[in-house]
């Protein structure tokens, strides 16, 4: 996957019902490690990777819709994995390691159905076969921006996917953004997010002091996994999973509030040397790259229009 060969990722969705989860694996297990900020997340699995905890290495890791249901996609996971005798090892059995977070899409689709076990066991499947797909698939099924304003002036958004490197360093991250605020580009303009007669209702002005529907509370959530094939400690890949919350300050406007459950996961492969300096303002770089790529990629769904049919490749409006 974009040159870490040690890397597989694949989504699996329920478009009727909009939600889906997306699963990375990795071949021999990798060093973890994470960073939750804002005050709703739903996780699974993610005490231990603290860096104070024993646990030094994950199997694989799930961004799932759902809400809390969601979680449940993470038992396909583990059943899959443990097929493959996969997991940590024990007198008895491996045990898969298999962290979780969720989103919350309940809202934009069927909220009776989301990701379960064997749509967690079907994104394994995907993922060993490199089918992985950007935009409203996966964990980005169900996921959109701009909903400071309400449900009924968000844009559609998806999960991204964005790689850089320096020399021998490699670094991707995918994002599946599905935030109470807007989007930015690069200028600090609205690139998709809260908006009503193809008008951006953020531009320009303070938006968290106009979010105005307390239905939204612990309703949203922006997940993003980083992986690099740099070699670093524990504590280190927590240093940058802490610095990969910048990319989302920048590109997220407001970020971390009270309504999201913000989630940064970190992983590496230990195959290069490389400064932690140099791996985090990488994941910087490619965590604000996936972030455009999910609401540049996302198509038109559950009643929730696209930026690119709004706007079109260009830019421009669309007549």
């Amino acid at each position: 996957m974009f040159g870490l060969d040690r890397v597989h990722a694949g989504t699996s969705e329920d478009i009727s019902a909009i939600t889906g989860c997306t699963v990375v694996m990795f071949d021999g297990g990798a060093r973890a490690s994470a960073e939750v900020r804002g005050a709703s997340p739903s996780t699974r699995e993610i005490a231990l990777l603290s860096p104070d905890k024993q646990m030094e290495s994950v199997d694989a890791i799930l961004l799932t819709g759902g809400s809390a249901f969601g979680l449940a996609a993470a038992t396909g996971v583990v059943k899959f994995l443990s097929e493959k005798g996969i997991g940590y090892k024990t007198p008895w059995r491996p045990v898969p390691i298999v962290p979780a977070a969720v989103l919350f899409d309940l809202d934009l689709g069927s909220a009776d159905r989301f990701p379960d076990e064997a749509m967690g066991y079907s994104a394994c499947v995907a993922a060993m076969k490199g089918d992985f797909q950007r935009g409203s698939h996966g964990a980005g099924t169900g996921a959109s921006v701009g909903k400071w304003a309400g449900l009924e002036h968000a844009m559609k958004s998806g999960q991204g996917l964005a790689s850089v490197e320096i020399g021998e360093v490699k670094v991707i991250a995918i994002a599946a953004v599905n935030a109470v605020g807007d989007v930015m580009d690069s200028c600090g303009s609205v690139l998709a997010g809260a908006i009503a007669d193809g008008r951006f209702l953020g531009e320009g002005k303070r938006v968290v002091e106009r979010i105005l529907s307390p239905r939204l509370l612990g309703t949203n959530t922006t997940l993003v996994l980083v992986a690099t094939n740099a070699r670093l400690s524990k504590v280190e890949l927590n240093r940058v999973a802490q610095r990969g919350h910048d990319a989302l300050a920048r590109k997220v406007v407001p970020v971390h509030t009270s309504l999201d459950g913000d989630t940064v996961f970190t992983v590496c492969t230990d195959e290069v040397d490389a400064s932690l300096d140099v791996v985090s303002s990488l994941a910087v770089e490619a965590i604000e790259n996936a972030i455009e790529d999910a609401v540049m990629s996302a198509a038109s769904l559950g009643g929730l229009s696209c930026r690119s049919s709004l706007y079109g490749k260009s830019g421009t409006p669309v007549p």
